[in-house]
């Protein structure tokens, strides 16, 4: 095959390649810090770990990302590359054959060929923010595979790896002035930067960015659209089951720090030798703490976004609620049964048991001196079954996703078109395993990438038509929010209305989707529009 044009250009390039198995003709493609190859998926170019920063060690190792040294020749780009260290768990599968590393900060990318679209447009840009509760989780994990989301749409994918647990989202700053808060959302937006500068050159539209995740990436997409430092580098956002309001103050960060430094048997003097430790000594005492916090404060996490005052001013839902979120569309929501996964793996991540739920609201109490004995009372008022499993993980769901997820909302249909969501479905394998539509269980549908865990239950008791022709829906109207600014199917799909916060309107996703008005309005009146939250 000829060349089309020079590596400099900043161009896709075809060039004839010897690569074994599929890889087929590579594809190279100049960056500002040096030329990189990717492989060929179908119709899909596909570049797996372009790097976006530095590697993270020593002195860098609690600071800000920097950008990769520049590199001669053209990087291969076929094979992923470390990802962020952390302490692997059931709960967030990961190939075996992916290793952990400090080298972690990098991009997937997923192109269609030819750099312009049907109309000779660059394409719209989708950057994907993984979850795994801020400590666990990679960009490579086959769930989060883009290629089928750029073939049918017509887009550019970008998945982002960046730090996490004690390296991304633990707050040592209280420690020694020269660590850094919220490191993992600095990453996030240097790949976004990135992305800004370089994605061009892949087809890719720098005008035209949505960001999306999930989960911990879900509540990152929350807390970069309050974020001053992230204004202008996404003109879209989706947050699929955001932790709104899972946000801690620097008070709470520097306790949690603290027990950080003595579980490393470490004194305060000391606290700049974590900048040499061994990295597999930080990532498994860290994983210690991440389970301790949660079972001694069931519905904390120990690591999680902090206001520092600068990267994050205040609480992002509180400038939500004041109408300081970045004026763009937004679709948010939340899946029916989100607590249910945690039940099953029987993680402390989330309280599920009525003893865990009434310890979170003596916290939630004496976390916030005004709430009346009163208020909790009309709040637990809302679950009578609250001594029981299934009111516990009621509590548990709304208190964690559903009503943060609301109270976004709210805030942010004041200003900016806003879609709200809920992704009901669930195979009949699903439902017999008490799962439902759990945390989670929406991502293969938004990927479709079905199949992706070995040994996948999924339909085990049949339901692949129906959940196949949900995901198509999904699928298209992330894309058509992605590229138009409206989440219309565009196929004689139920229409969704815009949210507001006098209706709430919301769509109910499932085998037939339906739009139902405020479906959760008992939950609004027993909880009010005071968010409540962890400080």
């Amino acid at each position: 095959m000829s060349e089309h044009s020079e590596p400099s250009s900043g161009r896709v390039t075809h060039r004839t390649a010897q690569h074994g198995g599929d890889h087929g003709d590579a594809l190279v493609v100049r960056t500002e810090y040096g030329s990189v190859r990717g492989f060929l998926d179908g119709p899909v170019a596909v570049w797996r770990s372009i790097p976006y920063g530095a590697p993270v060690t020593g002195t860098g190792r609690f600071r800000p990302p920097s950008p990769p040294p520049r590199w001669d020749g053209i990087r291969e780009c076929a094979t992923f590359g470390d990802i962020a260290p952390q302490t692997m768990g059931a709960m967030v599968p990961v190939d075996s054959e992916l290793r952990m590393g400090e080298d972690c900060l990098w991009v997937n990318v997923w192109a269609p060929r030819g750099l312009a679209n049907e109309h000779g447009e660059p394409r719209p840009v989708l950057v994907w923010l993984h979850g795994g509760a801020y400590c666990l989780g990679t960009a490579a994990q086959a769930v989060y595979d883009g290629r089928k989301l750029a073939e049918i749409g017509d887009v550019v994918v970008v998945g982002v790896n960046y730090r996490l647990g004690a390296l991304g989202f633990l707050d040592l700053s209280s420690l020694f002035h020269g660590f850094v808060p919220n490191l993992g959302l600095h990453d996030q937006i240097a790949a976004l930067e990135w992305v800004r500068d370089n994605i061009a050159a892949f087809g890719g539209d720098p005008g035209n960015v949505t960001l999306f995740g999930e989960s911990s990436g879900g509540g990152c997409v929350t807390a970069l659209l309050t974020s001053p430092r992230a204004a202008g580098l996404f003109h879209r956002a989706i947050a699929q089951s955001p932790p709104a309001t899972t946000v801690f103050g620097q008070e709470r960060a520097a306790g949690v720090a603290r027990r950080f430094l003595e579980m490393m048997e470490l004194p305060p003097s000391r606290a700049l030798e974590l900048n040499d430790m061994p990295i597999e000594r930080i990532v498994r005492v860290a994983g210690v703490l991440l389970d301790e916090v949660p079972l001694a404060e069931p519905g904390r996490l120990a690591a999680a976004p902090v206001v520092d005052g600068d990267l994050l001013p205040t609480y992002p839902i509180a400038r939500f609620q004041a109408g300081r979120s970045h004026r763009v569309p937004l679709i948010i929501g939340t899946n029916k049964d989100e607590a249910s996964l945690f039940r099953v793996f029987r993680s402390p991540i989330m309280p599920v048991t009525p003893d865990a739920v009434n310890l979170m609201l003596q916290d939630v109490a004496a976390s916030h001196p005004g709430m009346s004995a009163e208020r909790i009372a009309e709040i637990t008022s809302a679950y009578p079954d609250l001594a029981k499993t299934r009111g516990a993980l009621a509590m548990s769901t709304d208190a964690a996703f559903r009503m943060p997820a609301h109270w976004v909302a709210d805030g942010h249909a004041e200003h900016s078109p806003t879609w709200a969501y809920r992704f009901d479905h669930a195979t009949p394998m699903l439902r017999a395993a008490r799962v439902g539509a759990g945390h989670a269980t929406e991502l293969p549908y938004v990927f479709g990438n079905f199949g992706t865990l070995n040994h996948d239950p999924t339909f085990w008791l049949g339901g692949r038509k129906a959940a196949t022709d949900v995901s198509g829906r999904m699928m298209r109207r992330w894309l058509a929010f992605a590229t138009h600014g409206v989440p219309a199917a565009l196929d004689g799909s139920k229409h969704w209305p815009p949210y507001r916060p006098a209706t709430r309107t919301t769509l109910v996703i499932d085998t037939a989707d339906r739009v139902v008005e405020n479906p959760h309005a008992d939950l609004h009146i027993a909880w009010g529009d005071q968010a409540v939250g962890f400080s």
